[in-house]
């Protein structure tokens, strides 16, 4: 069974995140098969234009109907293998990262049920499990949607520009030039974007572990009627939890907003250029709407940089809390043993220093 890497000796950026890396190691042959796949795909939808200008510049500028129906046909046949191979792609990460949440899933229950009955006395269990499986999500969420895309929208902003550069290079510096300021206001606002959020994740942390010591102590509260002290507490915090979250709504809309502006400004730009240089005959009309396709091909990678970042730097966090999580204390005893999974329950045999003899137990899954 997989086990959490040992920590690094320096510490970096990520260095949690790669301490999980064992548990990729199993499902190996289907994250090199989805990237296969997602290449394939994306070569695919890089295509489509191509074609689009062959049938422009081909069939429909010289009446060719028999070679209409070839190049539709290729395309109808492009279209459908891009669709499949999407399938497919999502197919082959749900599988993987399913069963690698799953597999630190069962090595944490494992972890946990073999510890000691102190160790649960001194923590709650339950509010503990409860963030281990929120950060396993927000950590699942970045293997099947933010690194694929991250690999993905690099290679397609890459491809595309140099493919637009072929075409036609003032129009291509146009666009290329208008990358930077995206890319800018990507950056900022992510940055501005992953504070506000791990901000509203330490105050929704704060607010629920309130709500659990106010109900565990309800009788001692309302004995000694401190009743509106907490709920000015709650209030307090909750209050600060809507206003970060206000904030992430603020940012959010500036940053989409801004997206918008700059990817249509240049859309303008280009169209007026394009018209110019195809009614001087420098472009073909083919070429203009192959451009045209292409460059707004680029705007969905390039505004989604800013999420996808912001959920690298969540899941950096996660990677953060579950190693810990999965580690006992200091002060418990010292656990040996092998445990598995059989009939839908925990069979183990441990020994616990100290003990003269090993215990053997099953714990209902």
């Amino acid at each position: 069974m997989p086990a959490i890497a040992a920590p690094p000796a320096r510490r970096r950026p990520g260095s949690d995140l790669r301490r999980l890396l064992p548990y990729l190691r199993p499902y190996r042959a289907r994250w090199i098969a989805m990237v296969v796949v997602a290449v394939i795909s994306l070569a695919a939808t890089v295509a489509i234009p191509l074609m689009t200008k062959a049938v422009i510049d081909g069939p429909v500028r010289h009446h060719d109907q028999r070679g209409l129906w070839v190049w539709g046909i290729a395309a109808t046949a492009v279209g459908i293998s891009e669709a499949v191979l999407w399938f497919v792609r999502r197919w082959l990460v749900a599988h993987a990262t399913m069963g690698v949440e799953a597999d630190i899933r069962t090595d944490l229950y494992a972890r946990l049920q073999l510890l000691p009955m102190a160790f649960h006395g001194r923590w709650q269990s339950g509010q503990l499990l409860s963030r281990i499986m929120n950060d396993l999500s927000t950590i699942r969420r970045l293997l099947s949607f933010g690194l694929v895309f991250l690999l993905l929208n690099s290679v397609q902003i890459a491809v595309v520009t140099v493919l637009l550069l072929a075409m036609y290079w003032p129009l291509g510096v146009v666009v290329a030039a208008s990358i930077v300021p995206i890319a800018g206001t990507v950056l900022h606002f992510e940055r501005s974007y992953t504070r506000l959020s791990r901000q509203a994740q330490d105050q929704a942390g704060q607010v629920a572990t309130h709500v659990e010591e106010s109900a565990l102590g309800l009788r001692v509260v309302k004995s000694f009627g401190r009743e509106d002290y907490l709920f000015e507490r709650f209030d307090g915090q909750a209050t600060a939890l809507y206003d970060t979250e206000v904030r992430k709504v603020a940012v959010s809309a500036r940053f989409w907003t801004l997206l918008e502006v700059i990817p249509t400004l240049t859309l303008i730009v280009v169209l007026g250029l394009g018209a110019d240089a195809a009614g001087h005959g420098l472009v073909s009309l083919g070429t203009l709407v192959a451009f045209i396709t292409l460059m707004l091909s680029l705007v969905w990678p390039l505004s989604s940089l800013g999420f996808l970042l912001s959920m690298t730097q969540e899941a950096m966090t996660a990677a953060t809390g579950s190693p810990k999580s999965s580690t006992p204390p200091p002060t418990s005893p010292t656990v040996r043993g092998r445990i598995r999974r059989a009939a839908g329950a925990w069979n183990f045999a441990t020994s616990v220093s100290g003990s003269r003899a090993p215990r053997r137990g099953r714990c209902g899954g």
